[in-house]
């Protein structure tokens, strides 16, 4: 087993003994003929301090030893006599593994906007941020996987290329193999796509939902976790083009059921980086502070990051209708004083600073809206019986809000009668029989089923505080941009 910085710093039972310590130098400082090292390998915030003193490292190896250098420092470990910091390295030799000149090397010890970072995404995670940010996202990940296989769900694979368009959206990226300046035509000048390499037209996907049907409607509980796709033209702080998505979908699950899921998983894996991630989160909440200090009162986080997310795991969310949220919204301050930028009235599909307000300023906790009209719904929801309380026919969606991100989870119960779907699918102009594989799961053996999916960067924005959605996944795709 090769151990890592943070099993030194973590552990005492390595004071006195010889080692060797690799990584990168963050910063490189001289006093009193001594040179302090502050070396960083990725495996924590925290940089172990080397301590090389006069005489015992030559002047030609410590000129080597600049910021952003790759050095093995091999020495003995003592308890510290500086602040900040409980052992360090008292270093006998060092090995210079890669140089980075000075001059050229753009991470230098002071702040970088988060903007310049963007442009050499590849050095980002050699960054206090970004390594903290990265970190989270991993243990995130693995909390997911860990929450569903100890809940009984399997790991379901979704294809990336598909020829069905799960939202009907139509934002899609084609897949295609044929000439772009010279395709194959058919005799009315449209392109042959029966020529191209899977024989008819192809996307990137949007959702593995319903692969995940199917799977759900054989195994039992299934849960996809993959990259999506949308050819959206967005530049919000919340939307990328790709992006990974968290789908579970469950047999026999009702609405209820689905919103109990809903809210256990995401508290979980949130519970589960507080706990696991405590140094990253630590630092990520000081970041924020420091961010924030220069913005107006009103646009700062109403609590520090980790008291949010702990109030997160310890509250119950808030359920409510839709058709209640628009009571709530019609009554509100903001649509009577004509803030809000787009109107409030029932059969809007809620905006952003619609549902912040509810989440926000009304409830200041995630609220869980149900039962959405029918007409701005995905053709694959279940159409629930009339209700007298609402103003039109609703579908028995779910949608969980959170503070400062707004949708944070989509879901719903499924449409498991054939009739209905094969009604509903015609009226927003979908082939019923290019989806017949699909339609077979509510001829043999339907069931009652439900699922929903959460984006995963959203769920690591709002873990970490970062303010910009391309700030948490390593390489992000956007609109004019696929650098890296």
């Amino acid at each position: 087993m090769k151990y890592q910085i943070k099993d030194y710093l973590r552990h005492h039972g390595f004071v006195g003994q010889t080692l060797t310590v690799q990584g990168w130098v963050r910063t490189k400082r001289e006093s009193k003929n001594v040179n302090f090292i502050a070396l960083n390998d990725g495996s924590t915030i925290n940089n172990l301090q080397v301590v090389a003193e006069a005489g015992v490292i030559s002047d030609d190896i410590l000129k080597l030893v600049t910021t952003g250098s790759a050095i093995a420092a091999t020495g003995v470990l003592v308890d510290s006599q500086g602040a900040g910091q409980s052992v360090e390295l008292k270093v006998e030799s060092i090995e210079v593994y890669g140089t980075a000149d000075p001059d050229l090397y753009p991470l230098q010890p002071k702040r970088h906007s988060l903007e310049f970072l963007r442009e050499i995404a590849h050095l980002r995670p050699r960054t206090n941020t970004f390594s903290a940010v990265f970190r989270v996202r991993h243990a995130l990940a693995f909390a997911v996987h860990k929450y569903f296989s100890d809940n009984g769900f399997f790991y379901w694979n979704s294809p990336i290329i598909t020829g069905s368009d799960a939202e009907g959206a139509g934002e899609m990226f084609r897949v295609t193999t044929l000439d772009p300046k010279n395709p194959p035509l058919n005799e009315d000048g449209s392109i042959n796509y029966k020529e191209d390499f899977f024989g008819k037209e192809t996307n990137l996907t949007v959702s593995g939902q319903l692969e995940g049907e199917l799977a759900a409607l054989g195994l039992g509980k299934i849960y996809t976790f993959g990259p999506t796709f949308r050819a959206e033209n967005s530049n919000t702080t919340r939307h990328l083009a790709e992006f990974w998505m968290i789908e579970p979908e469950m047999a026999f699950f009702e609405l209820e059921d689905n919103m109990a899921l809903a809210e256990d998983f995401v508290q979980y894996v949130i519970k589960y980086a507080l706990e696991n991630c405590q140094d990253d989160l630590a630092f990520l909440e000081k970041r924020l502070l420091e961010e924030e200090k220069n913005k107006p009162q009103n646009e700062r986080s109403p609590m520090p990051l980790l008291e949010k997310l702990q109030f997160v795991v310890e509250n119950e969310f808030e359920r409510l209708t839709y058709t209640k949220a628009i009571e709530i919204l019609l009554q509100s301050k903001p649509h009577k004083e004509k803030k809000f930028q787009y109107p409030v009235e029932w059969g809007i599909d809620l905006q952003s600073e619609h549902e912040r307000y509810l989440v926000e300023k009304h409830f200041k906790k995630p609220v869980i809206l149900t039962h959405y009209p029918r007409a701005i719904k995905a053709f694959y929801m279940k159409q629930e019986v009339d209700r007298p309380e609402d103003k039109g026919p609703t579908v028995r969606a779910m949608d969980v809000l959170f503070p400062g991100i707004g949708e944070m989870i989509g879901g719903s119960q499924r449409e498991d009668n054939l009739e209905k779907l094969v009604a509903r699918m015609e009226e927003v102009g979908i082939d019923p029989q290019s989806m017949d594989w699909f339609l077979d799961t509510r001829r043999f053996g339907s069931a009652p089923h439900s699922g929903f999916g959460l984006g995963f960067e959203r769920l690591i924005q709002f873990v970490t505080g970062m303010g910009n959605i391309r700030d948490v996944i390593p390489f992000p795709r956007f609109p004019k941009s696929a650098e890296f």
